[in-house]
């Protein structure tokens, strides 16, 4: 046994995928607040551009420079007090637990969504480690687990499915496929065009009778991944499932609004994509043998 092989033993592999898992997560948090913003700025300076003002103001005066803003820089900051956020303030978890959820300049509100995102990241490794067992497809459940979180999260907030994330998730399914991770590459590359061109027909379709957009492409890509990482065979399952999971938090959106449904709301999916994908990875096969209609074997 090679000097570290005793990190992939199977007592040992699932604890050091929850220690990498916190550093990732704290990383993810990073990715859900920063990439939305990044994405905005960048909207922005495509619109200067096309109208001409990419350099220049209203006045014909020289615009002033945005400071560079990305998953790097500026450094981490309360963004009530505009305090510095030091390394010891930003141990996963344990920092957000011993500041006791407040900045500990001025005392504002740190989300509970940062320890939750730590934590789901952290045991999202641990399961994948375990499950899948030293190899490929523990690395590769992982990766999938990491990029599905930072998606629901940025969908639930902002209503958008960063093509940053989902297509090279997408890219990286049919990657890790081509060596039959999950399923074979043939049936990875159904399942990523018959991800996105289900949603795209009940997208147009719910348009032609409605004349509203009932979802986002986000939502067509964010499948393709799925069906790129589980296969064609796993759609109906997925499909199914974030179906009623995301008619089930509708309704429970209703009561909680006694009834007062608001006509221009807009339903985010990936939130539901992403359980349904994270389920179907890990207990998929189990699933199917209960529910034998959605075996398309």
């Amino acid at each position: 046994m090679s000097e570290l092989g005793w990190l992939t033993q199977p007592a040992v592999f699932p604890w050091v995928a929850l220690a990498v898992g916190l550093c990732i997560g704290s990383f993810l948090n990073v990715v859900i607040h920063r990439l939305p913003k990044m994405m905005e700025r960048a909207w922005r300076a495509d619109c200067a551009e096309l109208m001409g003002g990419e350099t220049h103001g209203v006045s014909g005066q020289e615009a002033p420079q945005e400071e560079p803003y990305n998953l790097v820089v500026p450094r981490s900051r309360c963004p009530g007090c505009g305090r510095g956020i030091s390394a010891i303030e930003n141990v996963p978890i344990a920092s957000w637990l011993a500041l006791r959820g407040k900045c500990a300049g001025c005392g504002s509100r740190i989300s509970l969504r940062y320890p939750v995102v730590e934590l789901l990241a952290s045991l999202g490794a641990a399961w994948s480690a375990s499950h899948f067992g030293y190899g490929p497809a523990a690395f590769a459940g992982m990766l999938f687990l990491w990029c599905s979180i930072a998606l629901a999260f940025i969908d639930h907030a902002t209503g958008h499915l960063p093509d940053d994330i989902t297509l090279p998730l997408m890219w990286a399914g049919l990657l890790f496929n081509a060596f039959g991770t999950f399923v074979p590459l043939f049936d990875a590359v159904t399942g990523a065009a018959a991800g996105y061109v289900i949603l795209w027909t009940v997208f147009w379709a719910y348009k032609l009778v409605r004349g509203v957009e009932g979802m986002g492409y986000g939502d067509f890509k964010m499948t393709a991944a799925v069906g790129a990482f589980l296969g064609w065979k796993m759609l109906p399952l997925v499909i199914m499932m974030s179906s009623v999971v995301g008619l089930l938090f509708g309704l429970a959106q209703m009561v909680a609004a006694r009834g007062k449904w608001d006509a221009g709301y807009k339903f985010h999916f990936g939130p539901y994509i992403a359980i349904a994908g994270i389920t179907a990875m890990f207990g998929g096969p189990a699933i199917l043998a209960l529910i034998p209609f959605l075996n398309p074997f």
